[in-house]
């Protein structure tokens, strides 16, 4: 039996992406913006590049030691940017944080929780990010905004119902499906929970959001968009909900493609959602750089295990 590889499937997608933009569109949409780019805006990415990454080690640090790995916020500041880096130059746009995953884990003598804690970090920034844009979507005109009450009714409905399958499904028991609620019912409890642990995770996805926002509408001023910030910035978080897809190559791929549907079903043109996103994937890997310094003169490594008292976890 062949089994796909997923990875070469994603990867394969976001070619296609951009393959289809360059068919309708040519290159003058991918290269217009990027001729435009300055030393203000690379300043202005490298500034705001420096608060989202120290947000987002963060907020990781925090989370982790709720689930019993301890993990210094200098350390986890080099971690972020190393991925950061990776994720802005290897397909796929995930695999730095997979890398910093696996090290952690190892470095901390858990790669169970090391695994965990990103995905639980990474989980948290994408919870807060689709409700803040569905928030903006709601309150501003965009091309989304007809349908997004129903779609957030099917959502939320989706989450309640998974919700209470999980309160109903016994969690004692040997059985993979029992381990596996319990084990995400106690990092729940404990990584984002306990001790008002979420109003940090909240505040630093809230400030990371922002700043990736605020990135965008860089690139689109830059990219020579005039349009006003009422109607940029719901098109802009369309294009950064499109980023969660793990199918691009370098980050490039999806992004594009949402904003060019989006600039142009907003009565903007798809050459100006493109050549925004070609700008903003320009300026989030000149942020990005510092990681690339991280992989060439610092090995980092996370302080040894600290256990945690927790029944779920042995």
């Amino acid at each position: 039996m062949i089994r796909p590889n997923w990875a070469l499937v994603r990867t394969v997608s976001g070619i296609g992406v951009l393959a289809v933009l360059l068919w309708w569109l040519g290159t003058g949409p991918f290269l217009d913006g990027l001729r435009l780019i300055d030393g203000w805006a690379l300043a202005a990415a490298l500034g705001i590049g420096v608060l989202t990454t120290v947000c987002c080690a963060w907020r990781w640090s925090l989370i982790a030691g709720g689930l019993g790995v301890r993990l210094p916020l200098g350390t986890a500041v080099a971690a972020c940017y190393r991925a950061v880096f990776l994720n802005s130059t290897l397909p796929g746009g995930v695999l730095g944080d997979v890398h910093r995953a696996v090290r952690h884990g190892r470095d901390s003598g858990d790669v169970g929780r090391g695994i965990r804690a990103v995905v639980w970090e990474r989980t948290a920034g994408q919870v807060v990010q689709a409700v803040i844009a569905v928030a903006v979507l709601l309150a501003f005109p965009s091309p989304v905004r007809p349908y997004l009450p129903a779609a957030t009714a099917l959502v939320v409905a989706g989450v309640l119902g998974a919700v209470l399958l999980a309160r109903v499904l016994p969690t004692r028991g040997p059985s993979r499906w029992a381990r596996a609620l319990r084990t995400t019912e106690a990092d729940v409890r404990d990584g984002l929970l306990a001790h008002g642990k979420w109003v940090g995770v909240l505040i630093a996805s809230t400030v990371v959001v922002a700043g990736h926002l605020a990135t965008f509408l860089v690139a689109a001023r830059t990219a020579g968009v005039t349009a006003p910030l009422s109607q940029l910035v719901p098109l802009t978080l369309l294009a950064l909900l499109a980023m969660g897809v793990p199918a691009n190559v370098a980050g490039f791929g999806p992004r594009e493609g949402v904003a060019a549907w989006a600039f142009g079903a907003a009565g903007l043109t798809a050459s100006q959602g493109i050549s925004t996103a070609m700008v903003y994937g320009a300026l989030v890997l000149v942020a990005s750089l510092p990681g690339a310094a991280v992989l060439l003169i610092r090995r980092v490594r996370v302080p040894a295990f600290v256990p945690r008292r927790s029944a779920a976890h042995g």
